[in-house]
């Protein structure tokens, strides 16, 4: 019997932990994927041991990320759909890019080389990182009123400090620094063959009260494929903040994926363990 399921691969962003995508994989099984929720390099199993030992974590930047995911990708037996949030959906571009996946969702990017909007909002986001530069080489932790402004800002006061309880972890910073300042390098890991005609297609996800990636920013990602003949979209989701994947509204974002998945012909349940 072999597997003839398409594999989707799952990559989160800073501070959430891997198994916070577990109400997404229980649905891709039902509807006949077969997902992985892999965590980022050094990631801890839990999210208790990655807040008791972050330092595991420390130092992973954009590159060495995405590495990470290639040589898991490399080992399935197809190409896997991606689907990743905030910087989670910056690796999922650039995988797709590389020729590495199927098809990609990007779900409230991290900016990518290229993108000039810089919002309030994003600064005051990633200011628990950006403000010292040692942090370049450490995992920084938010505080609950910080998850609140940069990902629950949408949602009320109950629920972002349920999430912040239950998935947020110590993230690395050197990712923060490397997308701060892409556009001043000139080989920045946060660089996309934007251009790339033969890419599959993507799925740009922009949450419209987003703190952390401003629905202006995901917009300016989106046109910087505008050479590109292969399929790219944009789906604005209004009243959404940057913990759409996880909150209570989740199911709506997963819907809005595998919608758009399958008017690309991508599904999970036309194929059948072969015999």
């Amino acid at each position: 019997m072999t597997d003839q399921r398409t594999p989707v691969v799952l990559i989160h962003g800073l501070w959430l932990h891997s198994s916070s995508w577990h109400p997404w994989t229980e649905l891709l099984h039902a509807e006949g994927f077969a997902p992985l929720a892999p965590g980022w390099p050094g990631e801890p199993d839990t999210v208790p041991a990655a807040r008791s030992h972050p330092q595991t974590m420390a130092g992973a930047g954009i590159d060495e990320v995405a590495e990470h995911y290639a040589a898991l990708i490399k080992a399935l037996p197809t190409p896997p759909v991606l689907i990743g949030h905030s910087f989670g959906g910056l690796i999922a571009q650039k995988l797709l890019g590389l020729g590495l996946g199927r098809a990609a969702v990007a779900i409230d990017p991290a900016p990518i080389k290229g993108v000039r909007p810089l919002p309030f909002t994003q600064l005051r986001s990633a200011s628990p990182v950006l403000r010292n530069p040692a942090n370049r080489s450490r995992t920084v932790s938010l505080t609950a009123a910080q998850f609140r402004y940069a990902f629950g800002n949408a949602i009320t006061q109950q629920e972002s400090d349920a999430l912040f309880e239950a998935h947020a972890i110590p993230a690395p910073g050197r990712p923060l620094f490397e997308a701060a300042f892409a556009n001043f390098s000139r080989k920045s890991p946060a660089a996309i063959d934007t251009g790339n005609t033969h890419r599959g297609p993507l799925l740009l996800i922009s949450g419209q009260r987003d703190h952390t990636v401003p629905d202006v920013v995901t917009r300016a990602a989106y046109k910087l494929y505008g050479d590109s003949t292969a399929t790219t979209d944009l789906k604005q989701l209004p009243d959404r903040g940057h913990s759409l994947v996880v909150d209570q509204g989740w199911r709506a974002v997963a819907d809005c994926a595998l919608g758009w998945l399958a008017r690309q012909g991508i599904t999970g349940r036309s194929s059948t363990a072969g015999l």
